[in-house]
């Protein structure tokens, strides 16, 4: 059967994460061995409406699939989420002879391949948040990358609040999601870990697991905080209300979606661009390419908008049983 596609364009759209460029790399390159030309649109949204874009190649990739951000920069449009601004995205496809999209990015993203698809312009995307919030895939390119990222950051911080005998409060990201803040947590065994997803109780939750990993012999303590279940430094100051002690406060902010992406993220990168280029050539557009049990899915965006992710909740378990919660028993009196 002959390949009625000519030519595609990519972009990466919303927040950046590490493996964006391994993205790009991927479909850039499937798209050439279909012999499928390959237009990159900068900026995001916000690029098909300005006709910003370049011509690439396979050199053009080269050497990419290290780097962490994205070569094709990236951006949140408002003007794309008007009717006006939308017309215009499709007057530069027709402009451009593009006969279909491949979108990197998250929710927003998304939601911006269902509204240009239901204008006739076939378009795939490829889930890539750190915040790995993303209903339809079981994981989104450049969540383990930031999670090793905050991980070794942590473990840097542990180092002095051992050395001092302090407690260490620390804000991940995650406004609306914590999974980035449960799965650091438990990886570098926090006293504590606030998810917007769990109402907080401060006593129970912060107060008395700081108290009795005290009790138990603790001289230091780790609270990780998402971002969306309140701001680290006022929960620094309510602990120092209530016990006594001073929390250093350390916000981590944009670095962890930096660096180059690791193993898991450039491999699962390229086989989500490759599978994104080939749903294309085989006549296939408005549909999210995910991953299930280690296979990769393509799912309609309308039904992987729909779809939800909940937090692990029997992850919050695991935390809560092996971080130190209680006082260790005292032996005996001898002669009792």
């Amino acid at each position: 059967m002959e390949n009625k596609i000519k030519r595609i364009g990519v972009l990466t759209s919303g927040g950046d994460s590490p493996g964006m460029n391994a993205a790009v790399r991927a479909v850039v390159r499937t798209a050439i061995a279909h012999g499928v030309q390959c237009i990159g649109i900068r900026r995001g949204w916000q690029g098909l409406i300005n006709s910003d874009f370049v011509q690439l190649d396979a050199a053009s990739v080269g050497h990419i699939i290290s780097r962490g951000g994205t070569m094709l920069y990236t951006a949140r449009s408002k003007e794309f989420m008007t009717e006006e601004g939308r017309l215009k995205a499709v007057s530069t496809c027709k402009m451009l002879g593009l006969d279909g999209i491949v979108a990197i990015g998250g929710d927003g993203t998304f939601r911006g391949a269902l509204q240009l698809s239901r204008l006739g312009i076939p378009v795939v995307g490829i889930p890539a948040t750190i915040d790995n919030d993303i209903g339809c895939t079981n994981y989104t390119i450049g969540f383990d990358t930031a999670c090793n990222t905050a991980i070794d950051c942590i473990d840097k911080l542990r180092d002095t609040m051992q050395s001092h005998e302090r407690c260490s409060v620390v804000e991940v990201m995650g406004r609306n999601a914590g999974f980035l803040a449960l799965y650091v947590g438990i990886a570098v065994g926090a006293t504590a870990v606030l998810v917007p997803e769990r109402d907080l109780d401060f006593q129970k939750d912060v107060v008395e697991r700081i108290r009795n990993a005290r009790l138990a012999g603790s001289t230091h303590f780790m609270i990780v905080v998402a971002e969306g279940a309140g701001s680290a430094v006022e929960i620094g100051k309510k602990i120092h209300e209530a016990i006594g002690i001073e929390p250093r406060v350390t916000v981590l902010g944009h670095i962890q979606r930096g660096g180059a992406p690791n193993a898991r993220d450039r491999e699962t990168a390229t086989r989500m661009g490759y599978f994104a280029v080939k749903a294309l050539v085989e006549g296939r557009g408005n549909s999210i390419i995910g991953t299930h049990e280690g296979e990769m899915v393509e799912i309609p965006i309308e039904d992987a908008l729909e779809m939800k992710r909940h937090l692990q909740m029997d992850r919050y378990e695991v935390l809560e049983t092996v971080s130190i919660t209680a006082p260790h028993p005292q032996p005996s009196p001898e002669g009792n």
